[in-house]
């Protein structure tokens, strides 16, 4: 698989309030915390990757503390809205 230069940025919202101190732990993403329509409290991630191999590392250190992860959503870094492209596989 080819790996790319350019920076790919990620959301992750996870269940719970997470203290912003975590940020240099989880690689200086921001952390920003958000109520859900039911008003439970989540934290949202943002964070800039390399590749699927760093957003993975991410994800095993938020597997580490025990979080509960609600979402994981590419964001198109000229817009940031949601990536809308659709990924074909290899046949």
């Amino acid at each position: 698989m080819e790996k790319h230069e350019e920076l790919v940025m990620y959301r992750i919202r996870i269940q719970g309030t997470l203290d912003p101190s975590w940020s240099e732990w989880l690689e200086s993403m921001s952390i920003v915390h958000e109520k859900q329509s039911n008003g439970y409290p989540i934290t949202v991630l943002t964070v800039h990757v390399a590749d699927q191999a760093d957003l993975r590392g991410i994800l095993t250190r938020i597997w580490d503390l025990n979080l509960y992860v609600i979402s994981v959503t590419r964001l198109d870094e000229e817009m940031g809205q949601p990536w809308d492209r659709q990924l074909s596989s290899p046949v």
